[in-house]
């Protein structure tokens, strides 16, 4: 029994898996079966009994569609959640098999792929979050981070910013294994695309390098060589999709629909496979065991089967910095509060990993306990990502898989729109990464609707397991950096303002954060028979609220403010403290930003002051002005409801 047949049982419990769904992709496993089998029998070091071991090796299948193939090899090298059973459940409702693989490092699957394009830049992140740690712990052992890809993964742009940035940061840890065979759903790949892609990569700083994708001697030689590169890899492997399926190989037609059976019994002759419908072996299973288990010297050898642990007491942490935060009672931007916030955090030793996406000055995202990240000193903890918003999400991704840095990164608001995609990956797979996006409303002025975010916040909010912070001052800036750094298993987005924001001349007890339920009464006067409103506001809008209060009294109209720095955790409170909190007196909601999401609190003689159209450039006070955002309006509207 050669390799050969090893990497066989694969394309056919691949098939088989495919075809017992009916549903799924068997075109990459049939033809890239050889490449994996070689790579986790003679290159990859992992160990199944302990899949989570922190020293192992990383792959990433960054075409995602090709799962039948990951499940079909950890199977076979023994991963506790991929027993015959789950294989035959492929696609199935609570299976471990999914459409696309699911997170789940104890048992082989680094990373949530699918959308082409995010495991390549995820991979970049794990490689830099690998050499960070090797550049800091000396006797950890050079972990590689493998990455399968296809073509569609290489037209995608985050894919090329990741590529980039990997090839100026000089990854020579990762290596890409790019399934080259010439074919997408639509037909040939030239009906879309002409570059040499070797070149492209090779301007890009990578190796670079051809090889026969069904020749296990040059798989091998071509793996050696890229392990011993000084710079990151991609080994083009030339393979004929849907390898083995005699009638369909090479074709568009094997790519994502099932063999048929007629099919599936043409390959078992072809490839003279003598087994039924997911029947392996006793002797294969045997070989496949015995390379999956071949690090286990390594594994109990290592110093580092854990990682490193951080114990860290934030209430504390956080207590000093409220105490200073009071005192001062700084009138400034929130982006400037949160620069002093992670500034703090450093000094104490949070263990965070920055960066921005070429906006720091203006995000306010480094401080003096950073250094640059680059191929010159792996020991820096703030990234340079450049221009790369979507790379910088899905980096960042990758940066918390290693597990032992929370990364934060930081752009505009409006540019969350070339973030989405990782931002939602983030949430799915409870990251605790957390986002930096500053210029927060039209407030950010000249630049103009183009950078104006009006409809962003509403459409972050609308991410399932994202919290969306928007704070009102320095204090509530802390606050909700506090409760990111709690939210182990959510990623954060801090929306914070260009301009200076006003400081509430009496705060709560700061002995309890108020921002963990999301929402509460910043100041409410005592009622005394007049008409009360409530003014529910977020962000800069809080000082709006604050400022026709002082105007309301005057026409013996009092108020209760109320500030609401995260809908997404004020909705998931008890409608017991969402009531008392609201009250049942008339409500005015004050934000600059659309109204959606907040329709559930608005009642039918309730106001919401805030956009619904494009901004424009002018000055900041001049575009709340013009937009009716001020506190004449929310006077105006108190007198009437």
């Amino acid at each position: 029994m050669n390799q050969k047949d090893c990497s066989n049982a694969l394309r056919f419990l691949a098939a088989d898996m495919v075809e017992k769904a009916n549903s799924g992709h068997p075109g990459l496993p049939l033809g890239m079966a050889d490449v994996v089998c070689e790579l986790f029998f003679n290159h990859l070091v992992f160990y199944p009994p302990h899949g989570d071991w922190f020293e192992r090796d990383a792959f990433i299948l960054s075409a995602g569609h090709g799962s039948a193939l990951l499940y079909a090899t950890l199977h076979l090298c023994g991963y506790k959640d991929f027993t015959l059973d789950e294989l035959q459940k492929f696609r199935q409702l609570h299976s471990h098999t999914a459409g696309h693989p699911e997170i789940n490092p104890s048992s082989g699957i680094e990373t949530t792929t699918g959308p082409l394009g995010q495991g390549i830049a995820n991979a970049v992140g794990m490689a830099i979050g690998y050499e960070h740690f090797k550049a800091h712990n000396p006797k950890a052992r050079e972990r590689k981070t493998y990455v399968l890809c296809g073509d569609g993964d290489l037209m995608e742009g985050v894919a090329l910013e990741a590529i980039s940035l990997a090839g100026h940061l000089n990854l020579k840890n990762l290596i890409v294994l790019y399934d080259d065979n010439s074919i997408t759903i639509d037909g040939t790949t030239d009906l879309s695309r002409s570059e040499n892609t070797l070149e492209k990569f090779n301007a890009c700083g990578w190796d670079a390098l051809s090889i026969d994708g069904h020749d296990f001697t040059a798989i091998h030689k071509a793996l050696n060589s890229a392990k011993q590169s000084n710079k990151p890899c991609l080994i083009a492997c030339k393979t004929t999709i849907g390898h083995g399926a005699p009638n369909k190989q090479g074709t568009h037609h094997v790519h994502g629909s099932p063999l048929g059976k007629a099919e599936i019994q043409a390959m078992r002759e072809h490839l003279n496979w003598n087994n039924s419908a997911f029947e392996i072996p006793e002797e294969m299973r045997e070989i496949w065991s015995q390379k999956a288990l071949r690090h286990q010297d390594a594994y109990e050898q290592s110093q580092f089967k854990n990682g490193i642990s951080h114990s860290l007491d934030l209430n504390s942490i956080f207590s000093s910095l409220y105490e200073k935060i009071i005192s001062l009672k700084p009138h400034e931007a929130s982006r400037v509060s949160s620069q002093k916030v992670i500034e703090h955090l450093m000094e104490q030793g949070v263990p965070l990993f920055g960066g921005s996406a070429d906006l720091t000055p203006s995000n306010n995202t480094h401080t003096k306990f950073h250094e640059s990240f680059s191929k010159d000193n792996y020991q820096g903890n703030y990234i340079h990502y450049g221009v790369r918003e979507h790379a910088m999400a899905s980096i960042m991704n990758g940066i918390s898989l290693v597990g032992n840095k929370i990364p934060y990164g930081g752009t505009f608001l409006v540019f969350s729109d070339y973030m989405r995609p990782a931002m939602r990956l983030s949430a799915l797979m409870e990251r605790q990464v957390i986002y930096i996006l500053t210029h927060d409303s039209i407030g950010l002025g000249e630049d103009g609707p183009t950078h104006q975010p009006i409809e962003h916040i509403a459409s972050l909010r609308a991410i399932p397991n994202l919290n969306v912070f928007r704070p009102a001052n320095a204090l509530e800036t802390a606050q909700c950096w506090h409760v990111a750094l709690e939210t182990k298993k959510t990623p954060s987005v801090l929306a914070l303002s260009r301009q200076n924001l006003d400081f509430p001349e009496t705060v709560l007890d700061t002995n309890e954060n108020p921002v963990q339920k999301g929402g509460y009464v910043l100041f409410e006067q005592a009622d005394n028979g007049q008409k009360i409103v409530s003014l529910i506001a977020t962000g800069s809008e809080i000082s709006l609220a604050m400022q026709a209060r002082d105007l309301l009294m005057s026409r013996n109209i009092h108020s209760r403010i109320i500030s609401i720095p995260c809908l997404d955790i004020f909705k998931k409170q008890s409608i017991e403290y969402q009531n008392q909190v609201l009250g049942d007196h008339p409500r005015i909601i004050i934000e600059a930003a659309i109204v959606q999401g907040w329709e559930a609190y608005i009642r039918d003689t309730d106001v919401f002051i805030g956009m619904d159209t494009f901004g424009a450039s002018a000055p900041a006070k001049d575009l709340f002005k013009h937009f009716n955002i001020t506190t004449d309006s929310i006077i105006q509207h108190a007198e009437r409801i």
